[in-house]
């Protein structure tokens, strides 16, 4: 039978990778209505919005990479489960909030900033390389979120 701790370790893990993969999936399919609507006036930028529309997706896989990294530190991946104690357990939660939290809103946020820079790269083709800029502005702060929720992870020791 699992134990409290366990069990809040397997909800930090699901919470990591479903705050931020929500974030991620609905801010990967506002860009992309942004970018249908773009390339429908002018189909040769179609490749370079590609570009603008897949950057809110890194949040996800930000979220994913820190549940995995939960699954591997507990055991659960070699299945060999560790002992969680509860408060190792919520320790977890606390540490995944970061990349949960941050994600989830800054994918969404990132989404805002890709879009007016595919409505910029519409009009003016060659700023292309500034609405990417721009758009990987937004994108330190989930890096950041990621940095702190795995020193966080990983300085849990079961």
């Amino acid at each position: 039978m699992l134990s409290y701790g366990q069990i809040l370790a397997f909800a930090a893990a699901v919470l990591s990778t479903l705050l931020a993969g929500y974030g991620s999936a609905k801010a990967v399919g506002m860009a992309g209505q942004t970018s249908a609507g773009v390339s429908t006036e002018n189909p040769e930028v179609n490749s370079k919005l590609m570009v603008l529309q897949i950057l809110p997706g890194t949040q996800g896989i930000y979220g994913f990479l820190i549940g995995v990294i939960i699954l591997v530190n507990t055991g659960a991946l070699a299945g060999n489960l560790k002992e969680v104690d509860l408060l190792q357990g919520l320790m977890y939660v606390a540490a995944v909030l970061p990349v949960a939290v941050v994600g989830w809103l800054s994918a969404i946020n990132q989404a805002k900033v890709a879009s007016a820079g595919m409505l910029m790269v519409g009009q003016h083709p060659d700023m292309s390389g500034k609405a990417i800029t721009m758009t990987v502005m937004v994108e330190t702060y989930a890096v950041l979120a990621l940095l702190a929720s795995f020193l966080m992870v990983n300085a849990i020791k079961l």
